[in-house]
């Protein structure tokens, strides 16, 4: 009688593994198709996150909104700078121009001010880059930006899309 029993734990065991992983051996026919996309759980807008770059190598990324912005270095610029040593961020609730510098990097090559392409006030800045300023050289657009803006106006002045800010950075 116990080894019955086993039998059937066993064999219980063996069918609930196969239902939670599938074997490389199953039919193609029950398979599941490779033309089924699993549904996302959000969605964004290209358009709504595309940045904009400018002449002196920053970048910007507006809100869904089009009421905050954030702001950072471009790859190019990175990658001219070195290896980065030191970056001054700007304070939160500082009142920014257009064209107005806000703070700097420093690396062992040179130093460059960051300029602000908005005008508006500072509401977060990524103190992380005071620990670690080097995280600039690694992964300049994404977790490396510098501050976020809230808007006083509609950025204005010459905003280049990505293709366009490639052709300006190859010509140089």
């Amino acid at each position: 009688m116990a080894a019955r029993f086993s039998v059937a734990r066993a064999a219980r065991q063996l069918t609930s593994q196969a239902a939670r992983r599938p074997s490389p051996f199953a039919c193609q026919r029950w398979q599941r198709p490779q033309s089924i996309v699993e549904k996302r759980l959000f969605t964004v807008s290209a358009a709504a996150r595309e940045k904009k770059y400018t002449d002196d190598h920053e970048w910007i990324e507006l809100s869904d909104d089009k009421k905050t912005c954030t702001l950072g270095i471009s790859t190019y610029a990175a990658h001219a700078l070195g290896d980065v040593i030191y970056v001054e961020l700007p304070s939160p609730e500082m009142e920014v121009s257009a064209g107005e510098a806000i703070g700097a990097v420093e690396s062992v090559k040179s130093a460059s001010d960051i300029l602000s392409p908005v005008s508006g006030t500072v509401y977060e800045v990524n103190s992380a880059l005071e620990d670690k300023p080097g995280q600039i050289n690694i992964d300049p657009e994404d977790g490396s930006w510098i501050a976020k803006i809230t808007l006083s106006e509609e950025p204005e002045g010459n905003l280049m899309s990505a293709e366009e800010y490639k052709a300006y950075t190859e010509d140089a």
